[in-house]
């Protein structure tokens, strides 16, 4: 591959190192191959994310799903983690995880884009190795790989840049794409021999799966999303591969036509065996799906959809306040193969409630998806009060926690109140089931829960 590599500067490489001893790449030793289960015991875990508080708690996937009683919160001030925690670094802003060092364990990846670093670009990227003791192996900092940049750690992904079957980190910050060589060292930074993130874009995240076509020797493509400078949604794209990387770069373009400035997943919701895009636009209350296939990303792409509240099957209404959109996530609730998409509306008024939010579950299928089921908090069975300013489906995630083989619904509410603590949030977790999710079982936790503190922090942020 001809990489274009980035100095840094020695004394952030100084910083970056931490004090901390790197773990090498080993032989794998955990049972499991899962990209986030972080103590090897073969189940999912769930990372909660929450950046006004500094903290990313993990709640340990086991038979009988997540709760407080498996579980474990992870800040700058946890030994290990290189940094200190301050008002307005924002770690857990964002949370992904993978095997960085190849121990055989997921590890913990966690931005912290509102980190001031003396001397340097804004923003940090930690990952804290998982163990089979869970999250007792330290972690390691990666910082700016130049000085002009600024709230690295935007938004992270792990997969496999160039088709060799060996990921590799990527990083968006503000205004630039960064990824590191095959070896994950910090100071292994590279850039895109093309640029093609327009110059007036703010970034807020990206995702990246193989749209056309999975397996080894498959390349990945990365979709980078935020906001022009006049507040529009910009979403791009940029193909990996073994060389030229950001040539076969595109957009998708229209203010509204699938771009987002927020939201964004990926998996097979047609079940024609290729990942699908999908995008959710809060302003316009929508989604979008771009399906998989040889034509995804080109002049020739066919087959997309967008989806509103005002579609054949959608529960509820588009109101200007709904937000729909504003998360989304994709997993197979019933396990027939085909991904279902659950779509967060955190502005929802249930039942004369203004704002206390609902998430829309919509079914995949062969050939698109199709009519879905509303859950919230006045839904039976969903633990709490549909209340004013919830906003409940503020983040969203489909994965399957309890090895059931169906994808299991976390959603936050933003806007909870615990007690008289306002806006301290919750996060409600609904167990997969034929035809939809149940919520027979369900479990919901906020901060307080694992010693964190209450009022304004948004428990549930980001959910990983």
């Amino acid at each position: 591959m001809r990489l274009k590599k980035l100095a840094i500067a020695a004394g952030v490489v100084a910083l970056t190192a931490g004090g901390l001893t790197l773990p090498l790449a080993g032989t794998a030793s955990a049972a499991s191959t899962l990209k986030d289960d972080f103590n090897g015991d073969g189940y999912r875990d769930l990372a909660i994310g929450t950046p006004n508080a500094n903290a990313v708690t993990v709640t340990f996937g086991s038979s009988s799903g997540v709760g407080t009683g498996k579980a474990v919160t992870i800040t700058q001030e946890t030994s290990g983690v290189p940094g200190v925690s301050e008002r307005g670094d924002e770690f857990g802003e964002n949370v992904t995880s993978g095997d960085v060092n190849g121990d055989g364990y997921a590890d913990l990846i966690v931005g912290a884009p509102g980190e001031q670093v003396t001397d340097w670009a804004s923003g940090s990227l930690n990952v804290v190795w998982g163990g089979a003791n869970g999250f007792t192996k330290g972690a390691t900092v990666y910082h700016a790989p130049s000085a002009d940049d600024e709230r690295f750690g935007e938004g992270a992904v792990f997969v496999d840049l160039d088709g060799d079957d060996h990921a590799q980190l990527a990083v968006v910050s503000a205004k630039k794409w960064w990824w590191y060589s095959e070896s994950n060292k910090p100071e292994d930074a590279y850039g895109p021999e093309f640029e093609f993130v327009p110059s007036d874009v703010t970034l807020e995240g990206l995702t990246a799966d193989q749209f056309n076509g999975a397996g080894t020797g498959k390349i990945y493509t990365y979709v980078l999303y935020g906001k022009h400078a006049d507040g529009s949604p910009y979403t791009g794209w940029v193909r990996g591969g073994p060389g030229d990387v950001g040539y076969y770069s595109g957009r998708i373009d229209g203010q509204f036509a699938g771009s987002t400035t927020e939201a964004a997943a990926t998996g097979d919701v047609n079940c024609d065996g290729y990942p699908d895009l999908v995008t959710g636009q809060a302003e316009d209350n929508s989604i979008w799906v771009f399906y998989g296939g040889s034509t995804i990303f080109t002049d020739e792409m066919e087959g997309m959809d967008k989806v509103t509240q005002n579609s054949e099957g959608v529960p509820g209404a588009t109101e200007a306040e709904d937000r729909f959109g504003a998360s989304v996530a994709v997993g197979d609730v019933d396990g027939d193969g085909c991904a279902e998409v659950a779509v967060g509306a955190p502005g929802e008024t249930v039942d004369g409630v203004k704002g206390t939010g609902s998430v829309v579950l919509l079914k995949g299928g062969k050939g698109t998806i199709s009519a879905g089921r509303a859950y919230h908090q006045a839904t039976s069975g969903v633990p709490g009060t549909a209340e004013p300013g919830d906003h409940f489906g503020s983040s969203v995630r489909l994965k399957d926690i309890n090895g059931g083989g169906r994808a299991d619904l976390a959603a936050a509410a933003s806007g909870e109140a615990i007690g008289t603590t306002m806006d301290a949030g919750a996060v409600t977790v609904l167990r997969g089931s034929s035809p939809y999710l149940t919520t027979t079982g369900a479990t919901s936790f906020n901060g307080s829960d694992f010693g964190l503190p209450g009022a304004g922090i948004s428990f549930g942020t980001s959910l990983r």
